[in-house]
């Protein structure tokens, strides 16, 4: 049976950045994923670029496709820059994709 860690992630897969054609957590942008005793998420993220016109699009996708998980009682996203992003936290499938390889 997949965990509610697993759940999260595959669902963190099917929210893309506008600007790539990749999904955030292939993009590196998820820094952490945290499942507190009551079953609610937290996750610290970053973005490409502290300046993305899209940035409220992308956190509001995330909380709201977490939060509609099965078992998931609550979902909070925090927006982080530090350490900003950078190609290397890309996985290799993501790099091989963008041509970063």
């Amino acid at each position: 049976m997949e965990n509610l860690r697993d759940r999260v992630i595959e669902v963190l897969h099917t929210v893309y950045d506008p600007e790539l054609p990749v999904n955030i957590f292939e993009l590196g942008l998820v820094y952490d994923i945290q499942i507190l005793d009551n079953n609610a998420v937290d996750i610290i993220m970053t973005l490409t670029a502290p300046a993305c016109p899209v940035a409220g699009d992308i956190v509001f996708e995330v909380q709201q496709k977490v939060a509609a998980i099965e078992g998931v009682s609550d979902a909070h996203v925090q927006l982080t820059f530090d350490p900003p992003w950078t190609k290397d936290m890309m996985s290799e499938e993501a790099r091989l994709e963008l041509g970063f390889m």
